[in-house]
């Protein structure tokens, strides 16, 4: 029975409790019902607690499934992390705060002062800069390679025995293919770890894990969360492997939050359909581009013949990045044709529903020097484009309304 002060106001409730004590406790931890939602909730809390401490503990030691802090585990992030590793054909996964931070915990994983990283010349840069700027500082080596000569990688694998061989299945930005599973069993041979940035590919198109590879690393900011709205990255390896990792995730804190987590699985459930969609629309870019007088050169898979290396892919699509470069120009004419789109959004990031447009030696790869840029292949006058799902028709217009400017 609840008492009144001289207000009238309710002062004590059931149980003898005051208003403060009501309105801190009031509607939580109630008993779990017997339905299961359709959709996984976000489960916006940073702790869980047992009504049994022995479980709890049991819980805290590893020793059953549950949760007990979200910056070890939270379920709504165990949600997406299932479904990745379904999609990828791995063990496991784990969720990360970002792409960096996946690619951060993947190598971390692998290589200790001293060790070697032979790493694909044709790499996003904040890959390289990772390599260089923090592994460098902490006694890991790098040493750059041509990942389409495979005669090169087994060449310089065989002198530097390296811990981890690094290189991405599309490349950013010429999406140039690797040939998985012959660089697989060059890295076999020397005992080298393989992990492969599957971005670009998405695990629609490409399953790296079913070559050999042992990490698969995503951005999951691009193509499964897939709408601009969120942050996020993912490994998905070995059930012993993604438990290490676990650890160095905790350590290190790059988990995401659990909304983060939600809008991502929102994402992953249309993957499907956006990415084959954006890959049929890339292919008739592309092609459109190829024929254009204004554009030099055209990079995208769908107009080569891959050889061997087409096995990797899952169907005949090629995935929505399309790079081209357009005839003579330097800065100066690629900012004009940026700033003349209408539809196509210049931005720094790719694998949204909108077209979008990147100037790789401005963005992704501005902390390359001139000669570096030129040496892998990353012209002055190169577009990066992430083909949306619009229709195509209405793509080519914007573009060639822009080439026109």
């Amino acid at each position: 029975m609840s008492t009144t002060s001289a207000t009238g106001r309710s002062t004590r409730g059931e149980g003898g409790r005051g208003f403060a004590s009501r309105a801190v406790h009031g509607g939580e931890r109630a008993a779990r019902p017997a339905f299961t939602p359709t959709s996984t909730p976000i489960y916006a809390t940073t702790s869980f607690s047992y009504e049994d401490m022995a479980q709890a503990d049991a819980v805290f030691g590893n020793e059953e499934p549950g949760f007990v802090y979200s910056r070890h585990g939270n379920p709504t992030t165990r949600a997406l992390e299932s479904v990745i590793a379904d999609l990828e054909g791995t063990g496991d996964a784990l969720a990360c705060g970002s792409g960096m931070a996946a690619m951060m915990v993947a190598l971390l994983n692998e290589v200790q002062a001293g060790d070697r990283v032979v790493a694909a010349s044709d790499l996003y840069g904040a890959t390289a800069a990772l390599l260089h700027t923090l592994l460098g500082t902490l006694g890991v080596k790098s040493t750059r390679v041509d990942i389409m000569d495979l005669d090169a990688v087994r060449r310089v694998l065989e002198e530097e025995r390296p811990r981890v061989l690094l290189f991405e299945t599309i490349s950013n930005p010429l999406a140039r293919v690797a040939n998985i599973p012959a660089l697989v069993e060059i890295a076999r041979a020397t005992k080298t770890r393989v992990i492969v940035d599957n971005t670009f590919a998405t695990p629609l198109l490409v399953n790296p894990a079913r070559f050999g590879v042992h990490s698969v690393v995503h951005s999951t900011t691009k193509y499964l969360g897939g709408h601009g709205d969120v942050t996020g990255g993912a490994i998905a390896s070995s059930a012993s492997r993604i438990t290490d990792m676990v650890e160095l995730n905790k350590l290190t804190g790059t988990v995401p939050s659990p909304f983060d987590a939600f809008l991502t699985l929102r994402g992953v459930k249309t993957m499907p359909l956006r990415v084959a969609r954006q890959s049929d629309n890339a292919q008739a870019v592309a092609e459109w581009l190829q024929a254009h007088p204004r554009v030099a050169r055209v990079h995208y898979p769908g107009l080569r013949d891959l050889g061997e290396t087409a096995a990797i892919f899952n169907d005949h699509r090629r995935g929505g990045i399309v790079a081209f470069e357009i005839r003579d120009a330097g800065q100066e004419a690629v900012f004009r044709f940026l700033g003349a789109l209408q539809m196509c959004v210049p931005a720094t990031t790719l694998g949204d529903v909108y077209t979008l447009a990147l100037y790789p030696p401005m963005s992704t790869h501005r902390g390359m020097t001139p000669e570096d840029r030129a040496a892998a292949g990353i012209s002055d006058g190169l577009v990066r484009l992430s083909v949306g799902i619009e229709d195509a028709p209405d793509i080519i217009d914007d573009l060639a309304q822009a080439l026109e400017a």
